[in-house]
């Protein structure tokens, strides 16, 4: 999330209460976490493993909870929560802001666009032209939506980020202030959900035709021209490149990569990156020919087994 002007270190610290290390005047322009950052960015980190990572990455901020050396044109913000802090901060500038009616104010339809009874879009929704959106769908705020686009009957467009802190005694969670981005001659099957992302955008690429049931997970880029099957569920910050085709209730965990072109099979479970044209299978997922020779291996062990105790 960008900022609407940049402010200054000491004034952030001075808004979520904690000290900080580095020029007092030094800026800062966005918040982001750590899969979206960007030069002037603010990113939190909270657990040791993660703390290179984030002192290292693009961001020039890092709200941290420990004292450690800061890096060379950098600042800390040193915090005994950052997790909490950097909520705050997200609700400052980014503060509550529902529409109460059906279609808000400040939403944009575009030409020859149909908008069906029962649709909700919110604040800051934009519809491109030729676009048409089925009974009940509900579009959040700040998405927006490209042209010859067909959203079919009751999708969510937009929902938060499934992202949460484990706690003592509940679940934290981390306030989504991203968007979704649907590009041209998109069309989405009916009861899908795109979730908008942590901090940045969502985004399905244009062509790219989605069956029903499809679960995309929070700041996941979908390439252009690609296909997925019913009940395909895909997770948080995956990067799934142009023309690939994700069969039915195939799922793929969060930040991996799938190749341009590649194929996942009905009902794999993929873990790690596919390279491009690959075709993968099974669960865990591996390369398709490997795994249907193990299920035919696995076939002829009983016979095997009878054959030793004879």
């Amino acid at each position: 999330m960008k900022l609407s002007s940049p402010h200054k270190l000491k004034d952030i610290a001075e808004l979520i209460n904690c000290t900080f290390e580095g020029d007092a005047t030094h800026l800062i322009t966005g918040l982001n976490e750590i899969h979206m950052v960007e030069h002037g960015d603010i990113v939190f980190v909270d657990h040791p493993k993660y703390y290179d990572k984030a002192l290292q990455s693009k961001a020039t901020t890092i709200l941290i909870n420990k004292n450690v050396t800061c890096p060379e044109g950098k600042a800390l913000l040193i915090s005994d929560d950052p997790f909490r802090d950097y909520n705050k901060l997200v609700r400052h500038f980014y503060p509550v802001n529902y529409s109460q009616k059906q279609i808000s104010d400040s939403a944009k339809v575009g030409k020859d666009s149909i908008i069906m009874p029962g649709v909700y879009l919110g604040n800051n929704v934009t519809i491109g032209n030729n676009c048409v959106i089925h009974p009940n769908v509900v579009i959040y705020n700040d998405c927006h939506i490209g042209n010859n686009v067909i959203i079919h009957a009751n999708c969510v467009i937009g929902a938060d980020a499934f992202y949460y802190k484990k706690r003592a005694d509940m679940f934290d969670k981390m306030i989504s202030c991203g968007r979704v981005i649907i590009e041209d001659d998109v069309e989405i099957g009916p009861m899908c959900t795109v979730d908008k992302g942590v901090s940045g955008d969502t985004r399905i690429g244009a062509g790219t035709k989605m069956d029903n049931h499809v679960q995309i997970g929070h700041d996941t880029q979908v390439g252009k021209m690609c296909l997925m099957a019913s009940q395909v569920g895909v997770a948080g910050v995956v990067k799934i490149e142009d023309g690939v085709t994700l069969w039915g209730q195939a799922g793929i965990r969060s930040d991996v990569t799938i190749g341009k072109g590649a194929v996942l099979l009905a009902q794999a479970g993929l873990g790690e990156d596919i390279p491009a044209g690959k075709t993968y299978f099974g669960s865990p997922a591996g390369d398709a020919r490997a795994k249907m020779k193990e299920v035919a291996a696995l076939k002829m062990l009983p016979d095997l087994i009878k054959k030793l105790n004879a």
